[in-house]
């Protein structure tokens, strides 16, 4: 399935670095960890870094039900974006130096979830998004917790998909004068040894879920 082709979705700068298949938008939100969700509140444009995660044809967000933008949320006109660093470009003029990344950008407007079953399933979705195996691993939320915390849902219909890939494109000009490095630094993350908390009983294994990570 083809990606939506509104207005605002639609890519107009470098438009070669587009991608129209849903199933790249998936992929680029499956692979993420962390969202930036941007709103306007009390007239004044807001970026939030929050925890996502896509089921579907619909992204799930979560926050404290105290926090101030969650007041302003429901029914509200939102972009949420996710970005991945996948390289540093360097090129042999400061004009052409780049990144390697690959992005989405989802305008819509959030839904408050409401449905017990529905936020349930949001909540684990979001919790195995970061942390695999650890719904399983670790206590359910209570009534309490629950009660704290808001769950919001956005359609995916209208998105857009931004890719860049490759080596630096230099002017031919400053290639045939050589004399300066051009490549690409590659950026990765990577999970290092987990560091047990300090009120863990002395000798207490790190689950697999965690070192398999």
């Amino acid at each position: 399935m083809s990606l939506s082709n509104s207005r605002r979705s639609t890519v107009t700068r470098l438009r070669e670095r587009a991608r129209t298949d849903r199933a790249e938008l998936y992929a680029v939100l499956d692979a993420g960890l962390i969202c930036h969700l941007g709103l306007i509140r009390d007239g004044a444009p807001v970026v939030v870094p929050t925890g996502y995660v896509r089921i579907g044809d619909t992204v799930y967000v979560h926050g404290s039900t105290g926090a101030g933008y969650v007041r302003n949320i429901d029914g509200a006109p939102v972009c949420l974006t996710v970005t991945h660093l996948d390289g540093i470009v360097y090129a042999r003029s400061a004009f052409h130096h780049s990144m390697n990344y690959r992005s989405a950008v989802v305008h819509g407007v959030a839904r408050a979830v409401t449905d017990a079953e529905e936020k349930s399933t949001a909540l684990r979705s979001i919790v195995e998004q970061l942390a695999p195996g650890s719904w399983t691993h670790a206590r359910r939320p209570d009534r309490r917790e629950l009660a704290a915390t808001a769950v919001f849902a956005l359609d995916l219909a209208e998105a857009s998909v931004k890719v860049r890939t490759g080596p630096p494109i230099d002017d031919d000009e400053d290639v045939a004068a050589g004399g300066r490095w051009a490549g690409v630094l590659p950026v990765r993350t990577i999970f290092e040894r987990p560091q047990p908390a300090p009120t863990l009983v002395a000798g207490e294994p790190v689950p697999e879920h965690v070192r398999n990570r």
